[in-house]
C-alpha cells in the first residue's frame, strides 16, 4: 500500500492506495499515531484504495474516534467497490463520507 501524506493548517491529508488489510495497516497505524496529534481535520482520500479487511475497517474506527475527540474526519473519493464494503458493515453511517 502506498501512503501520500500532506499537513496543513491543521488539517491532516492521507491518500491511500492498494490494499488496506492486515499486513499493511500497521503501516498507516503508525502514519495515524505521528500526524493526529493537533490535527483538527483528517481527510481520506480512498480513491485509488482497492480492498479494504476488517483491520482496515477498525483502523478507521479508530482514528474516528480520536478524531472526534480534537476535530473531524471526512473520507473522500470513495470507489465502488469500497463504498459497498462501507454499505455492508454500516460504516456508511458512522463516516463521514464526501
Amino acid at each position: 500500500m502506498e501512503i501520500k501524506k500532506t499537513s496543513e493548517n491543521g488539517t491532516l491529508r492521507i491518500a491511500l492506495e492498494g490494499r488496506l488489510d492486515t499486513t499493511t495497516a500497521p503501516q498507516l497505524e503508525a502514519e495515524l499515531k505521528r500526524g493526529l496529534p493537533g490535527t483538527k481535520e483528517l481527510v481520506l482520500d480512498l480513491e485509488k484504495l482497492s480492498y479494504l479487511s476488517s483491520a482496515g475497517l477498525r483502523l478507521l474506527l479508530s482514528a474516528q474516534k480520536t478524531m472526534l475527540k480534537q476535530g473531524s474526519m471526512k473520507v473522500r473519493n470513495v470507489n465502488e467497490t469500497i463504498m459497498e464494503i462501507f454499505e455492508i458493515t454500516g460504516f456508511a453511517d458512522i463516516l463521514t463520507i464526501e
